[in-house]
């Protein structure tokens, strides 16, 4: 299918691995020129490089949305995009009572303000021009807060109330706002804990894989750590003139952990 995104400009924050990269990956795919995000220069090079080479197109800039000076450095070096993809995150388990006051400002600080600060630039460009696309990349866990990382969970939720604001004034216009509902996804950093977590615990990836969704995620269906590509392919179709008729949503793609029907 094409997804008739050539020519388009698409910016995704945090994108040099895990969902962010596989979203890079398919817009470029897709005819996109792609700006990818990263931390460091190192991880950016090396990330637009395979782009590259998989024959798509991808600049990239260095920019930690810690502050927001990251915010403005993209902004600077990238005033036009035709789509924004809010990925960028952290995520980390700590009991409430643990969870301090720097905490909870830095978790929102990267998780939502980021994506406020950016769509603020980017977001009435794309009204005035008469088309665009912005998605946030939120989680399973706005919709049910993990126990084990509130803090986290509550930026997810932050995330939809944004973005369906956000929509609320798109009317009669081709910008479309939406969020996806990502579930329990085999990124780097979920790979990378999941890996010290086995070791602690003296047991392979695969038995602790299958007690996480025995015991922290027993509904979902898919019962495994979706592929970042599964994610990407739901993102890439919302950024392209097809899904023209998806405003506001909160998209699924969670393996069905959420048992609610609405």
């Amino acid at each position: 299918m094409d997804l008739q995104l050539r020519g388009k400009k698409a910016l995704v924050s945090g994108s040099t691995a895990g969902i962010g990269y596989a979203i890079s990956e398919d817009l470029a795919r897709e005819g996109a020129t792609v700006i990818v995000n990263g931390r460091t220069e190192a991880r950016v090079n090396e990330a637009v490089q395979r782009i590259k080479a998989s024959g798509g197109s991808a600049e990239g800039i260095a920019a930690d949305f810690g502050s927001a000076d990251g915010a403005q450095k993209v902004i600077g070096a990238h005033p036009e995009v035709d789509i924004l993809v809010n990925n960028v995150g952290i995520f980390e388990p700590k009991p409430f009572e643990q969870i301090s006051d720097v905490d909870w400002l830095r978790f929102f600080e990267v998780n939502v303000l980021s994506g406020v600060r950016l769509s603020r630039h980017y977001f009435p460009k794309m009204k005035q021009r008469g088309w665009g696309r912005v998605v946030f990349i939120s989680s399973e866990s706005a919709l049910q807060i993990p126990a084990e990382m509130i803090h986290y969970g509550m930026t997810k939720t932050a995330q939809l109330a944004v973005a369906r604001g956000m929509a609320e004034t798109t009317t009669g216009t081709e910008v479309t706002v939406n969020s996806v509902l990502a579930g329990p996804t085999a990124s780097e950093g979920v790979g990378d804990f999941v890996e010290r977590l086995a070791k602690e615990q003296k047991k392979s990836r695969e038995e602790l894989e299958k007690e996480f969704f025995q015991t922290a995620r027993p509904s979902s269906l898919l019962q495994r750590f979706a592929k970042p590509a599964e994610v990407a392919s739901v993102v890439t179709f919302l950024c392209s003139p097809l899904a023209s008729a998806i405003n506001g949503a909160a998209v699924r793609a969670e393996g069905g952990v959420i048992r609610a029907i609405a």
